[in-house]
């Protein structure tokens, strides 16, 4: 019976995701700042605090993983924060907060799982981004910054850990408006919109809210399991219909064909 790891549970993809695990038959280690008991209740499940911006929260949490299940054969780096805002009028010290969860956290999670998986010379480590890295949408600089960062840590580790036997995945989803993380994003706006953009953000949000084709935890969760289990070399695993539309254009454009499109998609009225 395998045992996968996930960040970031409390809520939302992460959630989905664990629960999708546990109705495939896996062991699930879902950890979170503060343990939820809405997923509790299965032998095959345990809950444990982990915030993973602290590294003594990070040893204990791997410790007490492979203590519970003796091994851990998947990691799935979910945590992360958003963050909808004007980069101009965006304090250093909050997108240093963006970063020390969705950048610097899931590195340090990758770090503190290599040793394990390499000894056993198996595992796969999935790290979960955006859809902004098809696309680096208006008014997210510095969470499509975090992000896009995962995009090429994970990349350069597809080679490097292969060669210890390690395989290493990306889940790209697409805008959630349904979950928690997309409301936390919107909250932590509050005074990061300058008055310069004020009407562009506005318009801008106004479209989000309105788009037809989004992404649900569901998708997420199903991307993830695929990713966990795909036997191929695929490294990209777009979630939702809204990203995989997005990567498919990235992917069968020009750059200037994307751009332009892009732009026209984007344009407001000023």
């Amino acid at each position: 019976m395998k045992t996968v790891l996930i960040t970031g549970c409390s809520s939302g993809y992460g959630k989905a995701t664990a629960e999708h695990f546990l109705e495939r038959g896996w062991q699930v280690i879902a950890t979170m700042r503060q343990p939820d008991p809405g997923l509790s209740g299965h032998d095959r499940l345990r809950l444990l605090p982990l915030d993973v911006t602290d590294d003594a929260s990070i040893a204990d949490a791997v410790r007490q993983g492979i203590a519970a299940f003796g091994d851990i054969d998947v990691l799935v780096n979910n945590a992360g924060i958003g963050l909808f805002s004007a980069f101009e009028s965006t304090p250093k010290n909050i997108i240093r907060e963006v970063f020390e969860t969705n950048t610097f956290g899931a590195m340090a999670m990758t770090q503190a799982i290599i040793p394990h998986m390499r000894e056993r010379g198996e595992g796969t480590i999935i790290n979960v981004t955006s859809s902004v890295c098809f696309a680096g949408m208006p008014m997210v600089a510095p969470y499509a910054a975090s992000k896009w960062a995962i995009e090429g840590f994970t990349e350069s580790l597809f080679y490097e850990l292969d060669s210890v036997g390690i395989r290493v995945r990306l889940v790209e989803p697409g805008y959630g408006p349904g979950t928690a993380f997309a409301a936390n994003g919107m909250a932590r706006m509050s005074g990061l919109v300058s008055v310069p953009y004020q009407v562009y953000a506005g318009q801008l949000m106004a479209q989000f809210e309105g788009a037809g084709a989004v992404t649900v935890a569901d998708q997420v969760a199903a991307a993830v399991f695929a990713a966990a289990t795909d036997e191929s070399e695929k490294l990209r695993f777009p979630a939702g219909p809204d990203s995989e539309h997005l990567a498919n254009a990235r992917w069968n454009c020009t750059d200037e064909q994307f751009l332009t499109g892009m732009r026209s998609m984007l344009r407001m009225t000023k």
